[in-house]
Formats: C-alpha cells, structure tokens, sequence
C-alpha cells in the first residue's frame, strides 16, 4: 500500500481545515492550534501556543508529525493488503484526521470488499454537523473519482483577544506549496520538539 504522505495530500487537508498560528479556543471550548491541533494528539498546544504565535512552518512541521504519528498508522492498517491512490490515500487521511472513524467507516469495508457503488454512498453517512457536508463531498470525489479540490493555498487566521476566538475577518491566504516541499523532501521526519 502507498503511505506517502505527499505535498498534495497535506496541502488537500490543510485546505479543509486552516491553520492558526497561536492557540485558540474552538467552537467547544478546546484549546486548539495549527491545523486543528489540540493537546489530545500528543504535542502540548495550551498552554504552549497561548499568546505564543508561531510561523507557518513550524505549525505544518507539527501537522505532519501528528498526521505520522496519529492518523496514517490506522489509515494503513485499515487498507492493508489493498494499494491505494495518492488521491484514495488522500481523501482517507483527511477523512480520519475529521473524524477519527476510518476503523468504524462502512465506506472503507465496502470499497475493500469490492462494492464501489455502497462504498460511495455510505461515504455521505458521516455528514454531521450539516456544514461538514461540502468536505465530505470533496473527500468522497477524491477517493472515487480522484478530483483534488486544493489549489495548494491555505488560510491563515489570526486570534481574536481577549475571546481566543479565531478572526474570520482577519484570512489571509496563503501559498503552502514550498514549506511543505521543503519538510516533506527531508529523508527523516522533521524534527519536532518536545511532543
């Protein structure tokens, strides 16, 4: 099986997300930083990241450790014994890094037992809360039909204070290409400071 976690694949579920670079309190009240990052993935982000703005690169530095770390492990041994795409790959990764459920998701034991057309219907199952429907709808279309809908752009929001609610109004888009070419070119991980 392909577990290349490639500049694609990372810039496809960065652009699903965002990336803050300071900590944050997200729509449950969970200290949250980077690309959805919170204390549960293993690398402290409050009280670390309060008040405590990062660069981009060190927020896609860490990104990728916990996409290493926590998430390709299941998506591989969910699929073993069964080859996927760097789209399938993909639409999977950013699938599980949303849900968590690649081990509970009908859709993946459909697809390996070869039942396509159930698989691309129970895919829409997870489809709660209602706004999560867009991404689920491009996750499903780059698993089955291989359409990436990244232009390889992110958005970056600031923090509002003293809420510690991300600024909407503050976006700003920017270009991920060449940090994520950089780290993800290197023959080892990046190195990630005390996780």
């Amino acid at each position: 099986m392909n577990s290349t976690i490639t500049v694609r694949i990372a810039q496809e579920i960065v652009s699903h997300e965002a990336i803050v670079r300071e900590a944050y309190l997200d729509s449950v009240g969970v200290w949250t930083w980077s690309v959805g990052i919170t204390n549960s993935s293993g690398h402290t982000v409050f009280p670390r990241y309060k008040d405590n703005p990062q660069t981009v690169r060190r927020c896609l530095e860490v990104f990728d450790w916990v996409l290493r770390t926590n998430y390709l492990p299941a998506v591989t041994d969910v699929f073993e014994g069964h080859v996927l795409t760097e789209e399938q790959l993909g639409a999977a990764l950013s699938f599980h890094y949303n849900t968590g459920g690649i081990r509970r998701a009908t859709w993946a034991k459909r697809w390996k037992a070869g039942d396509i057309a159930g698989a691309r219907a129970t895919f829409m199952n997870w489809s709660k809360p209602p706004s999560i429907i867009p991404r689920r709808r491009k996750e499903r279309d780059l698993f089955f039909d291989g359409v990436w809908s990244s232009d390889g752009t992110a958005t970056v929001f600031p923090v509002r204070k003293p809420s510690y609610q991300p600024d909407w109004g503050g976006a700003q888009r920017i270009d991920i290409g060449p940090v994520l070419e950089d780290l993800l070119g290197l023959s080892a991980p990046p190195p990630v400071a005390e996780v």
